[in-house]
């Protein structure tokens, strides 16, 4: 997004908000909502994603932005004054895995968006100053891969350990509203900020016509649900390990967290043994939940001459974020970790291609293939790390032989024999696989 004027002004305010929390780290600070005015409404509104679907009140960002500035001075004056009301969120599932379990996804109106990421800007440069570096997920500057690159380096050079893999079960659905509250008045006390925060876990949920109002758990899709869990989780876990976890290990601990998904790597087995068997207490404290089939240990040690490594995700390998974690041999023929696309996540990109080439199939062939085009560099861009390169030529062959199968189905007649589907993918090529540059 192009910067603005107003957007340097912000940047003032927020480096500004920034260097407070820096300075009082133990305080909490009461004086937060005056920096937010209609020129960070502005901006706010610039950073906010359009297009997206319409929220319960059928506003597009097109609408709102007809009489914009009459709309960001309105809801000023709403926010500042308490007369802002949340609307309902509008849920929608979207399939999470292979299975029929779906993931509930919450789309809060345009101008709910805007508001929330105007919040989230002033909490999130209070919060950065006290954020570790264990966490990575939706904090600027920080990536999944940057995660991933961490905990390759990290096992290679302690060798290896083992692996505590957590799954909390239902994370967003369960996190506890007063808990929350609690949490966030330790850090931030302004009463706007907060009674802003309260109007949207209790905005309640609008799904099949009616409006359900739960006593826990915060939507996921809103703009500032994600840095609200991170603060929930920085407490519930990142803060205590640092603090009081590790000074009492025997070995090494190293926490990785993207968003509520988290390994530790122990050095010592009976270290992890002991975190394995407190954690559920920790978690249970602020009313959450470890499951009890995806919460297991792994032993992940550098394997020793003659053994082999845990390669197709077999003991000694353990997945994160999409990918399993393994040893194998290098070019070099030393060990080394490695990371390829988990068993699940490629049936389920490929479950995803052969439903969209099974609906649009009636299309015309160009189109289908800009398409196609443009999620394989999305695959690719996600997957396409050192050492996934195997993965990669699978999804590949796979996709292009989907498309031949619907591409043969568009009539009675199966006629689309493979010379003439060569032929076809020689006037219109499918991306290659390809590698992306490993993160600094």
């Amino acid at each position: 997004m192009p910067e603005t004027r107003s957007s340097e002004s912000v940047s003032t305010k927020l480096e500004r908000i920034a260097k407070l929390a820096k300075e009082k780290p133990d305080a909490a600070l009461t004086t937060l909502a005056h920096h937010i005015d209609v020129e960070w409404l502005r901006e706010a509104h610039r950073r906010t994603r359009k297009g997206g679907a319409a929220g319960v009140d059928g506003r597009t960002s097109e609408a709102y932005e007809a009489g914009l500035e009459e709309n960001l001075h309105s809801l000023l004056s709403r926010a500042k004054t308490g007369a802002y009301r949340a609307p309902p969120v509008r849920r929608v599932h979207i399939p999470k895995g292979d299975g029929a379990e779906t993931r509930p996804i919450g789309i809060p109106t345009f101008e709910d968006k805007v508001l929330q990421r105007a919040v989230q800007m002033v909490l999130e440069a209070v919060y950065e100053q006290d954020f570790l570096a264990c966490s990575y997920g939706f904090r600027p500057r920080r990536s999944a891969h940057q995660l991933l690159a961490d905990l390759q380096r990290c096992a290679w050079q302690t060798g290896g350990g083992w692996v505590l893999e957590v799954d909390i079960k239902k994370f967003f659905d369960t996190l506890d509203h007063q808990h929350l509250r609690n949490i966030l008045q330790k850090r931030v006390r302004d009463g706007v900020l907060l009674r802003l925060i309260g109007k949207w876990l209790n905005a309640g949920v609008l799904e099949d016509g009616a409006v359900q109002y739960p006593d826990e758990g915060t939507p996921q899709g809103g703009v500032i649900s994600p840095l609200l869990a991170n603060i929930y989780l920085h407490e519930v876990l990142d803060a205590w390990f640092e603090r009081d976890v590790k000074p009492r290990l025997k070995g090494q601990g190293f926490l990785f967290r993207y968003a509520d998904d988290f390994v530790i790597l122990f050095t010592q087995e009976e270290d992890a043994r002991r975190v394995l068997d407190v954690l559920p207490k920790r978690f249970g404290k602020y009313g959450l939940a470890l499951h009890p089939d995806k919460t297991k240990l792994v032993e992940f040690r550098r394997p020793s001459a003659g053994q082999s490594g845990g390669n197709g995700g077999g003991p000694g390998s353990f997945e994160l974020l999409g990918f399993n974690h393994h040893w194998a041999r290098s070019r070099a023929n030393r060990w080394v970790v490695k990371r390829s696309t988990s068993k699940s996540r490629f049936s389920r990109a490929m479950k995803k291609v052969a439903q969209w080439c099974r609906r649009n199939r009636h299309r015309p062939v160009e189109e289908q293939w800009r398409q196609l085009t443009q999620k394989m560099r999305g695959h690719y861009g996600y997957y396409g790390i050192i050492g996934n390169s195997q993965a990669l030529k699978r999804f590949w062959f796979a996709v292009r032989r989907q498309w031949h199968k619907w591409l043969n189905r568009r009539s009675q007649r199966r006629n689309m024999r493979w010379h003439r589907m060569v032929m076809l993918l020689e006037r219109f090529p499918l991306p290659l696989p390809r590698i992306r540059r490993q993160p600094a």
